[in-house]
């Protein structure tokens, strides 16, 4: 979920040497926030719950956090960095007992990566405590916000989970999950939600389905996370999606299914096919890394040119560009050698070092390129400051003719409901046209898949405008749900929180 520390839109100067700095090392790539997992029953819960949160890692890598109970007490360990750096040592994961768990990893949008936003929130309720792991973004976060606070009430975080915290407190109903229902229904927007009291294991998916969150069963206790690949490393059965909408609750008395919602068409989030999910996760009953590779030969279909060799943007294009060479027939080369040990902590925001971000993490495979003309691929442009550089890579190591292709539509607007996205002016293909992205790269060419040929990859015959599949609104401007926080007329504050916190 987002942590508007800085402004209403939760958003970045482009400008700023920090995003700039960001930019050249983490790629021209959409990010989303994170990752939940929640155990019921299991004598290892906080091991398990550690292990599943390491298959997670890539939907966030700034800070990690595990809410165990043990028959009378909750645990909580949260800390900043990644889960390796905490929750591989057995004196972290002794401080866990319980036979339930609950844990996230997190990217932060904006502002400080500060522990009072590290998940999962608790709170002591009259019934008892409470944990919440969100992933996804609520678009009423802010207007809910203020009210909360105009009514009294005292906000200790920045994060939009916290109003779920409060909406639950609120309520009037006399049992737990009749509160938590009640609380669902008056936020909007994007969430996958992984709750624990001292009874239960409560998983929540918004009604449209935005955010993914799947069922597994281990030894025979139930386990909702966010990808597949959780249960996988953990050893885990595969049960069920949940279903848009519906909230399931475990406890001592078995499974307890709930769908307080009208029933809506599903508009699940195409990103988690484009970048967010690990390839080898299954999403909705497709497999991500068959459907890049889709995305890939789509691409060699709608704009493909006489080349040598095909390069990935590693590690993001690496399964479109093997589609992309299996259906064209030109060799798949690794032209482009990805360094995996760069990390932010030694990185200084010099100029020098802004100069040399990208070949910190990216060098040219001299021997696959040299004298050859080669098409790059990579999954989404965002701004082009990476695109730029990486370009000029391929030349400076002797590439004969650079031609660059995206496996995803131009990203023409913001999002609401958890990626980082700038607002319009800070998106390249909403900003220039194609022949002015493609001069501004420096590329011989440029194509990107298209809307129709996303839809296509995916089993789809094309969009169909008055239903579209999935929640595509980074490409078409079509948002599956209000936005109340973007249409309030009166203005939201620019600073959430008085206080400066060390990290």
């Amino acid at each position: 979920m987002r942590h508007p520390d800085q402004d209403a839109h939760t958003e970045l100067d482009p400008g700023s040497a920090a995003l700039e700095l960001q930019d050249d090392l983490e790629g021209d790539t959409v990010r989303e926030e994170c990752g939940v997992f929640g155990i019921y029953g299991h004598p290892d819960a906080a091991a398990i719950t550690a292990l599943g949160l390491h298959a997670l890692q890539h939907r966030g890598q700034e800070a990690a956090g595990i809410v165990s109970y043990d028959g009378s007490r909750f645990h909580s360990e949260r800390r900043l960095g990644l889960v390796g750096d905490t929750f591989s040592r057995r004196e972290v994961i002794d401080r866990l007992p319980g036979t339930m768990a609950v844990g996230h990893v997190r990217y932060a949008t904006t502002g400080a990566t500060i522990l009072r936003n590290v998940q999962p929130l608790f709170a002591e309720l009259n019934a008892g405590g409470l944990a919440v792991a969100h992933n996804g973004n609520l678009s009423n976060g802010l207007t809910l916000r203020r009210e909360l606070v105009r009514n009294g009430a005292m906000m200790q975080s920045t994060s939009d989970t916290e109003v779920i915290l409060h909406l639950v407190a609120r309520s009037r109903r006399s049992r737990f999950i009749e509160r938590y229902i009640d609380a669902l229904r008056e936020i909007e927007g994007a969430y996958a939600l992984v709750s624990l009291t001292n009874k239960k294991l409560v998983g929540a998916r918004d009604p449209r389905g935005i955010r993914p969150l799947v069922l597994g069963e281990l030894d025979g206790c139930p386990i909702l996370t966010s990808e597949t690949c959780a249960l996988d490393i953990i050893g885990a059965r595969f049960v069920r999606d949940i279903e848009p909408g519906e909230v399931i609750v475990f406890d001592e008395n078995g499974q307890d299914i709930h769908k307080p919602f009208p029933p809506m068409a599903p508009r699940p989030c195409i990103f988690e096919y484009i970048y967010f999910s690990r390839p080898d996760s299954i999403v909705h009953g497709r497999s991500v890394y068959e459907v890049r590779k889709a995305f890939g030969a789509q691409l060699a279909r709608e704009s493909h040119v006489p080349v040598d060799v095909v390069v990935p943007v590693p590690d993001s294009g690496v399964p479109a560009a093997v589609g992309y060479s299996q259906h064209s027939g030109v060799p798949f080369e690794l032209g482009i050698i990805r360094n995996h040990y760069v990390g932010r902590t030694f990185i200084q925001p010099t100029q020098a070092i802004r100069e040399s971000g990208v070949r910190m993490k990216h060098s040219a495979n001299r021997a696959a390129i040299e004298g050859k003309r080669i098409i790059l691929i990579d999954d989404s442009l965002v701004r082009g400051t990476t695109s730029k550089k990486i370009v000029r890579m391929m030349r400076d190591a002797g590439a004969k003719e650079v031609h660059f292709r995206l496996a995803s539509p131009p990203i023409l607007y913001p999002d609401y409901y958890g990626i980082d996205l700038p607002d319009r002016g800070g998106l390249l293909a909403a900003t220039h046209s194609l022949e002015e992205m493609r001069e501004l790269i420096g590329a011989d060419s440029l194509a990107f898949l298209s809307i129709d040929g996303m839809y296509r990859a995916m089993g789809e015959p094309g969009r169909d405008p008055a239903n579209p599949k999935f929640a595509d609104h980074c490409f078409t401007g079509v948002y599956p749900t209000h936005l109340t926080d973007q249409t309030q007329i009166e203005p939201q504050p620019r600073q959430l929180s008085l206080l400066a916190e060390a990290s």
